[in-house]
């Protein structure tokens, strides 16, 4: 957070009796949506039917044409399989083929295990083999039985260098390999990417100028497929018409059915008139919506990203009571009322936080009300704790702000890792795992990741000193030379997230996948800025904007 000044609040929401107290404000500037999504209407039922029945006899199609090129005894040559694979991935279409796509890659891994990959001296083929698997969750080597990539490899064409390129970013420790491959091609992609006129295919160049910008392994999912729609549409001539036909209407029923939800959110937000009410605060809700988005998109989970949005949404506000508003002895009552969860402890509260305090409540009772509907209720136990947890979190950073001291990296991380509410937002995902409480090393990675990434998109975060300014104090080094140190530890970071992927695995795939897709969302929103609180262009893009005819 930035842009942090104090303030005599008296054009803010007062209390019955006067307030002399001096509150710092953050400049956030308003939200940029308006009514747009509440104002959304979606297609009549009629043209909706018509367009499910069109998808559902298209994705028959292609679950037919997946299945015979991946039976056992098939002619069709392993690439063609991987490259359908990858297609449907990329495309945002492979969650209707989860079962066809997991049999087809058990089957190439079972096919390598016994035979090697002694046939096949293409360095695309080798990369995108190499890449599926990972994805998957299957150990697999980087290289020959001598760990070295052969050498009919190294002067290969620019296909095999970007496949190589994207393979890379599945690195685990230990893999010098695949750093040193990663910095290899990203040398030999850039001034393809500067200069795409030198490329003899239109398609290749943009996405070269894509990955270098936002790696595949990195990206989120949704808009990778969104990007990835336009260039097989626009560059591509030997695209596979159905598939595109398939993603081009998926993407437009999931983007409508998604706008419905944000229409939803948007009514519930604009009711309780917290840019009114709490004129502090950052009205970001569709930004919200945005990052839940990023973790999970599937038509499936529609109540679940309806809810998490309100969590996030009412978790943003909170945070800025913390860090913009508050004063240390409200901060005080605020915690001990989350801590005591019940609508009782409200009027103990400030008005405007009681404001906050309804609506957190409200949030988990409606969660709470529909889980009780599957005998689950007792679930929103482990969501309400992580709540609290975060909420302790957030007064120590209020404490080091009112001490006026810059804590050491060892302090900041320790409560830094919680304020960034990865965990708690992995708790709300989930609720009825205890394995979130045990500090997995997944998720604490994406935590890491998490923090410092916001950290360096802001150097000073206002309220609190950030990572970067304790570690520039406690190592008496310049502002570069912690940047620098940051990305060093992001990178290796993001190996730990790898090799908690990578069977044997702790959890659930599918489990961990949201986590990985929370750390991808942080880099895309966070990367080169506060995209939370600035909006990018992302947001439009997805949610906004339909695909172009």
């Amino acid at each position: 957070m930035s842009n942090i000044q104090a303030s005599a609040a008296d054009d803010l929401p007062q209390n019955d009796k006067p307030d002399h107290a001096i509150r710092r404000t953050a400049e956030f500037h308003p939200s940029i949506w308006g009514d747009l999504f509440i104002n959304y209407t979606c297609d009549d039922e009629g043209i909706h039917a018509c367009k499910v029945g069109a998808v559902e006899e298209l994705v028959a199609e292609v679950r037919r044409e997946l299945i015979i090129a991946s039976s056992a005894g098939t002619q069709s040559p392993q690439h063609e399989v991987m490259n359908l694979i990858n297609a449907l991935q990329r495309l945002g279409v492979a969650y209707h083929f989860e079962g066809e796509i997991q049999e087809a890659l058990e089957h190439i891994y079972a096919t390598l295990h016994l035979h090697g990959d002694a046939d096949d001296d293409d360095l695309y083929n080798l990369a995108l083999r190499f890449r599926l698997l990972r994805q998957q969750g299957f150990r697999v080597s980087c290289g020959d039985k001598k760990g070295q990539f052969k050498t009919s490899m190294i002067n290969t064409n620019i296909p095999g260098m970007l496949a190589f390129y994207e393979a890379a970013h599945l690195r685990v420790h230990g893999e010098d390999i695949l750093d040193e491959a990663l910095a290899f091609t990203t040398s030999q992609l850039e001034p393809i990417a500067s200069c795409p006129l030198n490329c003899n295919s239109p398609l290749l160049a943009a996405q070269i100028t894509r990955a270098l910008k936002q790696p595949l392994h990195k990206g989120i999912p949704r808009l990778e497929a969104r990007h990835y729609i336009s260039i097989y549409q626009d560059h591509d001539p030997s695209h596979n018409t159905t598939l595109l036909k398939l993603a081009v209407l998926d993407f437009e029923l999931v983007q409508s059915l998604h706008r419905q939800e944000l229409s939803h959110i948007s009514r519930w937000w604009k009711l309780l008139d917290f840019s009114t009410k709490l004129p502090f605060a950052r009205d970001r809700v569709v930004e919200c919506f945005f990052c839940v988005v990023a973790v999970y998109f599937e038509p499936q989970y529609s109540f679940a990203r309806k809810i998490l949005t309100k969590v996030i949404a009412m978790t943003s506000t909170i945070d800025d009571i913390y860090d913009a508003y508050g004063t240390l002895e409200e901060l005080q009552i605020f915690t001990e009322a989350i801590e005591r969860w019940a609508i009782s402890s409200v009027d103990q509260l400030p008005e405007y936080m009681q404001i906050c305090y309804r609506a957190v409540l409200d949030i988990f009772e409606e969660v709470e009300q529909e889980l009780a509907k599957q005998g689950r209720s007792c679930l929103v136990l482990y969501a309400k704790e992580a709540m609290k947890v975060l909420v302790r979190a957030y007064f120590s950073e209020a404490m080091f702000f009112h001490e006026k001291r810059i804590p050491t990296m060892e302090e900041y991380m320790h409560v830094a890792l919680v304020t960034i509410a990865l965990p708690m937002l992995t708790a709300c995902h989930f609720l009825a795992f205890k394995w979130i409480f045990s500090n997995p090393k997944i998720i604490t990675a994406s935590s890491v990741i998490a923090r410092l990434t916001d950290d360096m998109s802001l150097s000073k975060r206002g309220h609190v000193a950030s990572s970067v300014e304790c570690y520039m104090k406690q190592y008496g080094v310049s502002e570069e030379v912690a940047l620098e140190e940051f990305g060093r530890q992001i990178t290796d970071t993001w190996k730990d997230i790898n090799e908690e992927c990578t069977r044997p695995i702790a959890m659930p795939m599918p489990l961990l996948m949201r986590v990985l897709n929370l750390a991808r969302a942080v880099d895309v929103v966070y990367k080169n800025e506060d995209g939370y609180t600035n909006v990018g262009k992302d947001v439009a893009i997805l949610l906004r904007d339909p695909l172009p005819k």
